[in-house]
């Protein structure tokens, strides 16, 4: 074909091509001016979206209700709260309902009713604790709450308590009889210890801990650190009795290195003011023929097992 003829053919395709893509733009331009108008209409919200987002179709987002969401602290025991109810509403009375107890006793049970005590009468408690809690159901508590008198045996309040968003008393107190006391267990210290190394090794260390008689770090394990009570409460502690777990702690001679056993000692301390019981529970290792110790512990072990 003569080049003639060809140039008139390329020349004519280029508008064509440029004029395509003219058309493609101003199409964008009026779906972006259509999606623009329709979202002032719709409001504000969409108006953002539209700006952000062009010619993009924009879906309305449905209402979502948010799911209520409970939190731990709602298996928290309610005793204190129980306890400060109690406390407010025996120090309360009808005929001042605007005392700050009586309100306080309101704000926690709001449907509870104050009570009425004669006018000459002397039953504020001196103390009241909380000293058995049980979960009824999963919102539903029941708390004993203990009143300590001064002229009065103590007397014991069960309080109905509910716990949802927040803890409330659903219902007056109830007088009832004190608690069973539990079953003590075997004490699993059944060894007397005799006056020896162990009994030396003990007395010492107690009269450093509880007197500030010498120092604490003599008498201890390598490795292990305890603090003597500071300031000294006491200005003298006599070892009274001594018992064991194990029968080698009943040995007048420390045994071989490394033997260890667990005590629990009766102390009888004494300052300005008198003279104190205490109970102390010792764990000690044998280590170059002498008695060390290795931890020491309150309370009675069970089953004979260190804390």
């Amino acid at each position: 074909m003569p080049p003639d003829t060809q140039a008139p053919q390329s020349e004519a395709g280029a508008p064509t091509a440029a004029g395509a893509q003219l058309e493609r733009m101003r199409r964008h331009v009026r779906l972006s001016r259509l999606a623009l108008l329709t979202a002032i209409a719709a409001g504000p919200v969409a108006l953002g979206v539209a700006v952000w987002s062009g010619a993009t179709t924009v879906a309305a987002a449905p209402s979502v209700k948010p799911t209520p969401v409970r939190t731990g602290a709602l298996a928290v025991d309610p005793c204190g709260f129980a306890q400060l109810f109690v406390g407010a509403w025996l120090r309360s009375s009808a005929d001042d309902a605007t005392s700050a107890q009586a309100l306080l006793a309101q704000s926690l049970a709001p449907d509870v009713e104050l009570p009425d005590p004669a006018a000459d009468a002397h039953t504020a408690p001196e103390s009241v604790t909380a000293v058995r809690s049980a979960q009824r159901d999963a919102d539903v508590w029941s708390v004993t709450v203990a009143a300590q008198y001064s002229d009065q045996p103590v007397r014991y309040y069960v309080v109905p308590v509910a716990a949802d968003a927040s803890f409330s008393v659903t219902g007056a107190p109830a007088v009832v009889a004190a608690p069973a006391r539990a079953e003590i267990p075997t004490s699993p210290y059944g060894v007397t210890v005799p006056d020896g190394d162990l009994s030396s090794a003990v007395g010492a260390f107690l009269a450093a801990y509880l007197t500030g008689a010498g120092e604490v770090d003599r008498y201890l394990a390598p490795g292990v650190k305890l603090t003597a009570v500071s300031p000294a409460p006491y200005t003298a502690a006599a070892v009274q009795q001594i018992v064991a777990v194990e029968q080698t702690a009943a040995a007048e001679k420390a045994p071989a290195d490394g033997t260890r056993v667990r005590v629990r000692v009766a102390v009888e301390a004494r300052d300005a003011s008198g003279r104190w019981p205490l109970a102390y529970e010792l764990t000690l290792t044998s280590r170059s023929r002498r008695w060390e110790v290795a931890a020491l512990q309150t309370g009675t072990a069970q089953n004979g097992g260190a804390r």
